[in-house]
């Protein structure tokens, strides 16, 4: 899906923001704000109830969004550069790790047109693959990706809710401004089909939106959720998954929500 930045890069097979889902945008008049922990839960609650609307809803809007860099990062295309040297800073100290990631395969989730493939994945990997539930956005992906020749692997188009990658092929999965498309469940499992897929020494990188304190917002037009960054750790904790480095992106404009990139392994190691 596109972002949930104030959106994300794409859209999920049935609402997966690529990077155009979860754009990086503040909550607004468009979104259900909750104050404190019960009404939180309660709207939360409400919208993921329904996931198959909750899914058809997303994969709605975003069938309507330009197959733009600007249309995937919700009218802030701006912030693009900035966003994409904020990821090379935090991969560079990942490979410093040890053990550190391979360098063969990467796979870009909720892909979109392939914004970040293009900017970050490509340049540094042998091939990736890209997987993008908006058939629209993959078609223009597959053609402003051409260029790299046998290093685009495959478009696959599919939500994450639905989406199995193979397993023990990645060294890095990038997930960006899209798990706010996903219900907590479905996040759930969707790490726990990622961590399969990892090769040894593999690492899953998440970047999303987070709001501040005990607080998530519901935004009803495009079926996305922004949660606090300890019920993801919550949710991390569910798919055994630790934390190896977590770090703030830096330089985005002060309406945005604030966006930390996770870097994280299997907790039982591979």
């Amino acid at each position: 899906m596109a972002s949930h930045t104030a959106n994300h890069e794409g859209s999920n097979s049935t609402n997966t923001p690529t990077d155009v889902t979860n754009s990086p945008i503040e909550a607004d008049n468009n979104n259900a704000r909750c104050e404190n922990g019960t009404e939180c839960s309660t709207a939360a609650e409400d919208v993921l109830a329904d996931s198959e609307s909750y899914y058809n809803n997303a994969k709605k809007y975003w069938s309507n969004v330009s197959p733009t860099v600007d249309g995937m990062l919700g009218g802030f295309g701006s912030i693009s550069f900035i966003d994409i040297r904020g990821s090379e800073q935090f991969l560079k100290f990942l490979y410093k790790q040890k053990p550190a990631p391979g360098r063969k395969r990467a796979l870009d989730c909720g892909a979109g047109i392939g914004r970040i493939s293009k900017n970050l994945l490509l340049p540094l990997f042998e091939q990736v693959d890209l997987v993008e539930q908006d058939e629209h956005f993959c078609q223009t992906a597959r053609t402003e990706l051409a260029d790299f020749g046998s290093k685009l692997g495959t478009v696959f188009n599919a939500g994450l809710q639905d989406f199995v990658p193979e397993p023990g092929r990645y060294d890095i999965i990038w997930a960006q401004w899209v798990l706010g498309h996903l219900t907590d469940e479905d996040t759930v499992r969707f790490l726990e089909r990622c961590t399969n897929a990892l090769t040894r020494g593999g690492m899953i990188v998440m970047k999303e939106n987070f709001t501040t304190g005990d607080v998530v917002d519901v935004d009803r037009t495009d079926s996305s959720v922004t949660r606090p960054l300890v019920q993801m750790k919550q949710l991390l904790k569910q798919a055994n998954m630790r934390v190896v480095k977590e770090q703030r992106q830096t330089s985005f404009p002060k309406e945005l929500y604030p966006v930390y990139m996770l870097a994280l392994r299997p907790t039982v190691k591979k």
